[in-house]
């Protein structure tokens, strides 16, 4: 068994990983400060021996005794909510980072990197591999998010360089599943909801922007590999589903998926919004053994149920 920090824990995605963790019997430590993430994602581990939730800030240190890992997942990553406070933002990443190297240097735990696809920011590679700089809008609406996600990769680099540190850096692509709030912006979300809704569809720009959906399962299954792998491998590597769709072809599947009356309305594109994105799962395949395997229908089918039963859902 061994004892696992996970910082954003109560998150969408953090969720998920510590069920995942405590089901395979390790004892989890779950930071978070609510601000995306929400109790009710963790209800079902409140009351196991092998779990505990702590109310944190990661802007602020944490003190533990004994850490074998760290999953470092804290911070916002729809650009509703981390364009909501964008100080607050590349502070969740910057200090973040800093405050969960410090203490895997301090407890010698091994730490993983929740890093973003935003780092490439809108590439001019297609599709994207790790050795791909990006190109990305250092002062822009999104730069609180993209250059504190890249920033971080910074620390955790220097970190190891400096002190040994040993870590692990992921690169995740859009991501969809269980536990997304129904109000974060995100594509499959917004157009789940609305279907459902039979509200229109809000289509930015001509939707012929491309993006890569994995499933959230896919995901975790990616990082526990990545986190189990030898010492000397520490990324970065691109977590995503390599198949590419286009936003328009999105939208009319979750319609006909949903049998919803809702009509297409365009509006313009978001600035900085990149207009295509696609792991490029090389490395991934050869390192982790890892490729995704939920098609996007399949997860789009399970999603749908899981608005249906969404407590906003009317």
């Amino acid at each position: 068994m061994k004892n696992i920090l996970v910082s954003g824990g109560a998150g969408f995605i953090g969720s998920h990983l510590c069920t995942r963790l405590v089901n395979e019997g390790h004892h989890v430590i779950c930071l978070d400060n609510l601000f995306t993430g929400a109790e009710a994602n963790i209800e079902h581990l409140k009351g196991n021996a092998h779990f505990e939730f702590v109310n944190h800030d990661v802007e602020f240190p944490y003190h533990a005794e004994s850490l074998d890992e760290i999953y470092n997942l804290a911070c916002p990553a729809s650009p509703i909510h981390y364009q909501y406070d964008a100080i607050k933002t590349i502070k969740t990443s910057v200090l973040g980072a800093i405050n969960m190297l410090g203490l895997a240097k301090k407890t010698n735990a091994k730490i993983l990197q929740a890093s973003t696809s935003e780092i490439y920011g809108d590439p001019v590679v297609h599709p994207q591999v790790e050795s791909y700089w990006g190109n990305v809008n250092p002062i822009g609406p999104r730069s609180c998010y993209d250059e504190g996600k890249r920033c971080a990769e910074t620390l955790f680099m220097d970190y190891h360089r400096q002190n040994n540190i040993r870590i692990k850096i992921i690169r995740i692509f859009n991501t969809y599943g269980s536990r997304m709030l129904p109000n974060d912006g995100r594509v499959v979300s917004n157009f789940v909801v609305q279907a459902l809704k039979n509200r229109d569809i809000t289509i930015y720009g001509t939707g012929d922007q491309t993006r890569s959906f994995q499933y959230i399962d896919d995901l975790i299954e990616g990082m526990v590999r990545m986190m189990n792998t030898e010492d000397e491998f520490i990324g970065p590597v691109n977590l995503g589903n390599p198949n590419e769709f286009s936003i328009l072809e999105l939208a009319e599947k979750v319609i006909q998926l949903t049998g919803s009356k809702s009509k297409l309305v365009f509006k313009p594109l978001p600035h900085d919004d990149p207009k295509q994105r696609q792991p490029d799962i090389t490395l991934a395949k050869k390192k982790l053994n890892w490729q995704p395997t939920i098609e996007l229908e399949d997860g789009l089918h399970r999603i749908v149920e899981y608005f249906r039963d969404y407590r906003y859902i009317d």
